[in-house]
């Protein structure tokens, strides 16, 4: 789950990260008194949940609180990546001297969290990795000791940050990793961290993004969720508990356990399919629940046929086969079925599905098969 830039920041600074003063506006009338409030020259920074905002002319600097109501008037009527603009970030203006980038995320490889600076902050830092990697170091912390004192210096010492900034900067890679661990976050990044002309570090944005499988120990996390960011589909899974990833593909797919879905949209690939969407509807999953999945998957105008890959262990087949079956009566599918069920039910399932017109296959490998030729068919007869 991804946090806006003011959400991100609003936790930087529990944990001592210092950050502008600020606040956030839905209104350009609202911008433009909070600009009054900070001293009238201020940043005016839309709130969406893409990377590219200044690119896009989302992010102005105003040099009053009038011209502050006029830019936000002009970035709260935009659209950016697809993206509505609904509110805007008013900041104090600092004047930037230096440009660092900071930020934590996990190194699956190593199986630590890993810590990420660069001289050269205000920019993407996968650019930065492209063209200059020499720029970047990468500080690898045991999560068991945390973050050591060492570590910021030595972090401090590569990007050849003054000395009389250690102590300060310390802190703020301190609070980071606090902020980081604490919110089970997958990413805190600081991009810039800034020294002020007046000799200060600055948090001027922030960016985080948490582990949606720990939001269960985070109510006031899970409130901040936007669901503008996220397909309509993927917010309707999340209702009835599925998971659920909208890809680019034709062929939707319905599999009960994440391995096996991998491996079905896996085997799909391999005979020539491209998947429509990754949905595991669970162990146990009801019949209410599979009719769900089945409209998720079926408001994808992109689906030319949809597979299901069904074991039958803690999920009874007959239960599933009865989702289908109520799903079909309130969707009314245009597009062929490929269904394969296994394990606990499965005859009941395939008896209850016989007289429904469906593709039915005994193995994975002819499932995709089946699947991946009743899409092209189908596509063939759009066409």
């Amino acid at each position: 789950m991804k946090l806006h830039e003011y959400q991100s920041k609003q936790i930087f600074s529990r944990y001592g990260i210092p950050i502008p003063k600020g606040r956030v506006a839905a209104t350009a009338s609202e911008a433009r008194q909070i600009a009054d409030e900070l001293g009238g020259r201020v940043v005016v920074k839309s709130q969406v949940l893409v990377g590219g905002r200044g690119k896009a002319g989302g992010i102005k600097v105003a040099k009053n609180s009038i011209e502050a109501e006029q830019l936000a008037t002009q970035i709260l009527a935009m659209d950016i990546k697809g993206l509505p603009v609904r509110k805007v970030l008013i900041d104090e203006a600092a004047a930037i001297d230096q440009e660092i980038y900071l930020g934590i995320t996990n190194d699956r490889a190593a199986k630590k969290p890993v810590m990420i600076a660069s001289a050269s902050g205000g920019v993407d830092i996968e650019e930065v990795a492209a063209t200059t990697p020499e720029k970047i170091i990468r500080e690898h912390i045991d999560p068991l000791l945390g973050l050591r004192d060492y570590q910021s210096r030595d972090i401090a010492a590569f990007i050849d940050l003054p000395r009389d900034y250690w102590r300060d900067f310390g802190r703020i890679a301190r609070g980071l990793w606090e902020a980081y661990t604490s919110s089970d976050a997958t990413l805190a990044e600081i991009n810039p961290l800034v020294i002020t002309k007046d000799k200060r570090l600055l948090a001027l944005d922030g960016k985080m993004v948490i582990d949606d499988n720990a939001l269960f120990r985070h109510p006031d996390l899970a409130e901040m969720r936007d669901s503008d960011e996220e397909a309509r589909s993927e917010t309707e899974a999340r209702k009835y508990g599925l998971s659920f990833i909208k890809l680019d593909g034709n062929i939707g797919c319905m599999v009960n356990g994440a391995g096996l879905a991998m491996t079905s949209m896996d085997v799909i690939k391999l005979f020539g399919g491209e998947p429509a969407n990754f949905l595991d509807i669970g162990g146990g999953a009801g019949a209410d629940k599979v009719a769900a999945a089945m409209r998720i998957i079926l408001a994808d105008p992109n689906v030319k046929a949809v597979l299901y890959n069904i074991f039958g262990g803690i999920t009874r087949c007959d239960e599933v086969a009865r989702g289908i079956l109520a799903a079909m009566e309130e969707v009314k599918p245009q597009v062929p079925m490929v269904v394969r069920l296994v394990g606990t039910n499965a005859e009941e399932g395939r008896a209850l599905l016989a007289d429904a017109n469906m593709i039915t296959a005994e193995t994975l490998a002819d499932a995709a098969q089946k699947a991946v030729a009743a899409a092209q068919s189908s596509a063939g007869k759009g066409a």
